[in-house]
């Protein structure tokens, strides 16, 4: 099991980072949260990490903090959600948001990220109400060009799974909106209207 990598950031999307550690490129799924904590121009990296081991893959989930990593362990933990799932659920809201909303029993929050239904809301909840501690994630948001920041929302959203024609019609719904609007705030509002 791995805890960390630390190395030489190759790559890197809303969806996932290439770190190069001593030669080898590690792949490294990660949430929007973390990819604004990294996309800041940073060469070296440091990656709290999960590691999943299936039978047709091995993967590895990439957290900016400690916490978000132990969210991310609790979340998986509740039965029916999965990876995915989890780090969907990170990229639409923040550790605090969702932890906050956790200990103060708010379905409707939970609620609102897609893919997650009421009843697994109340599971989420009910699950992980004494497990999650009240952990403080800062978040950072980088601003680019309105074009800049519609082809990394749309990339990001491709890559958590949803159609291209689905992303594409609802990133640019949004932008017709707000114009003035960071990569990720673009992806967690699309993510909520998916």
């Amino acid at each position: 099991m791995y805890d960390y990598i630390k190395g030489k950031l190759v790559e890197i999307t809303p969806a996932y980072a290439v770190v190069d550690c001593g030669g080898i490129g590690y792949y490294i799924n990660i949430s929007v949260n973390t990819y604004s904590q990294l996309s800041s121009g940073r060469e070296e990296v440091l990656l709290y990490v999960h590691q999943i081991v299936r039978e047709d893959a091995l993967l590895l989930y990439g957290f900016y903090s400690r916490e978000e990593r132990s969210l991310f362990r609790s979340l998986i933990s509740v039965s029916g959600i999965g990876a995915n799932t989890a780090n969907v659920m990170l990229s639409s809201l923040s550790v605090d948001e969702i932890v906050g909303a956790i200990l103060t029993e708010n379905v409707s929050v939970i609620k609102s990220i897609k893919g997650i239904g009421i009843k697994m809301a109340q599971r989420v909840i009910i699950e992980l109400k004494d497990k999650v501690g009240k952990e403080n994630a800062s978040l950072e948001t980088i601003s680019f060009t309105a074009s800049a920041v519609k082809d990394e929302a749309i990339a990001a959203l491709i890559a958590l799974g949803f159609s291209k024609s689905v992303v594409m019609k609802v990133v640019d719904h949004i932008l017709m909106k707000n114009q003035q609007v960071t990569v990720e705030e673009l992806i967690k509002l699309a993510l909520k209207q998916m």
